[in-house]
């Protein structure tokens, strides 16, 4: 793998990120609790109350899972360069894509071999269901953690969350940050050790910070009984469901969030398997995602019902719309009436352009980089 590749790569990567982070409201781009310590930040219990929800992001409960219409879309599509390792699934729990998906649309299966200097396309927009002024928003089907400072968008980070089963799912509902750790010690409660005991393997009471800790370098506690956000030492796991309830982020991105939060910071953890979005420029997006809670999706009826109430149900090519709701995909697509997209422009025209900006963008970045600047690992 030549230097000039990685670099390349290095710089679509970080691109990425600069342009969820920087997106406009029109843009269509863009475990349990550590070891407490005399260095551990932690709110008092009179500070740790979880503050009312925002009306505007009143938790999802079965039968009423779409949230108010969205503005604001993440991420893009781009052409990323496969180096020596790169596997559909690291590529997919980097850039939050699904494996599969992400496979298909390459015309490949998930199982084939990557080789160095593979060109691969990646469409990882999502839909960013609610808007905040201070806010950790996490939307657990979609997978993806939205952080708000200041009244912008700072952050958007795919994350791994709760297994499916029902000891383990995450919850829902608004909460604070009550606890902040560099390097935390896990304190394994009983309940996992037993699940290691019955799957065979060995059992310790507590893990020392350092590469085998699975809480990573950086834990965010939260007023949640037991879970918190947090990172990980096993970084291909991100943008699943394999947690036993807490919020795991990449390496690169928990540290990023780490800096920017503050204790008490509010946040919500909703459950939007369907998200319905339009721009200010009139195009309009739907996202659907496993309900792998099993809590109901709504499905293209509730999207119905959706875009009518907000008058816009003239502007979405329904055929479309019941193919992305079917498909499950976990990508924002183009749902809008070919008549009228903005400007006129066929959507071919309209994801070129944001290739076009991409590479753009990466080029600008790769005369700054020093250092890897977020590579799948």
């Amino acid at each position: 793998m030549t230097t000039s590749i990685r670099k390349l790569s290095r710089a679509i990567a970080l691109a990425v990120l600069s342009l969820a982070i920087t997106a406009t409201t029109s843009s269509a781009f863009t475990f349990p609790w550590p070891a407490s310590s005399p260095t551990t930040a932690t709110a008092s219990s009179s500070d740790a109350k979880p503050p009312a929800a925002p009306a505007d992001a009143v938790t999802a409960q079965p039968g009423a899972p779409l949230p108010p219409i969205a503005h604001r879309i993440v991420g893009g599509e781009f052409d990323f360069i496969a180096w020596d390792g790169s596997t559909f699934t690291s590529i997919g729990s980097r850039f939050g894509e699904s494996p599969k998906v992400l496979a298909r649309d390459n015309g490949m299966q998930v199982t084939d071999r990557l080789h160095a200097g593979d060109t691969i396309h990646i469409d990882n927009r999502h839909i960013v269901p609610l808007e905040g002024s201070d806010l950790i928003e996490v939307n657990l089907p979609q997978r993806m953690l939205f952080h708000f400072a200041d009244g912008r968008l700072s952050g958007a980070y795919p994350v791994a969350i709760g297994q499916p089963g029902r000891q383990w799912q995450t919850p829902t509902g608004a909460f604070k940050v009550i606890q902040m750790r560099e390097d935390p010690t896990w304190r394994v409660p009983a309940s996992i050790q037993r699940e290691e005991e019955a799957d065979g393997k060995d059992v310790v009471d507590e893990i020392e910070p350092g590469p085998d800790n699975p809480l990573g370098k950086y834990w965010i506690g939260l007023s949640f009984p037991i879970i918190g956000i947090h990172g990980t030492n096993h970084p291909v796991s991100v943008y699943s469901y394999r947690t036993h309830g807490c919020v795991r982020l990449h390496p690169d991105d928990i540290e990023a969030l780490f800096n920017a939060v503050d204790l008490n910071d509010s946040g919500v953890i909703v459950y939007y398997p369907v998200m319905l979005a339009q721009l200010d420029d009139g195009r309009v997006f739907l996202e659907s995602e496993r309900d792998i809670y099993r809590r109901g999706a709504g499905g293209i009826d509730a999207v119905k019902a959706l875009a009518q109430a907000a008058g816009i149900d003239n502007l979405i090519d329904w055929i479309r719309a019941g193919e992305v709701v079917d498909e499950q995909e976990g990508i924002a697509r183009d749902v809008t009436l070919k008549s009228d997209r903005a400007g006129g422009a066929p959507a071919d025209s309209i994801a070129a352009t944001t290739i076009e900006r991409t590479a753009t963008v990466a080029v600008q970045a790769s005369r700054r980089l020093i250092a890897a600047a977020l590579p799948p690992h």
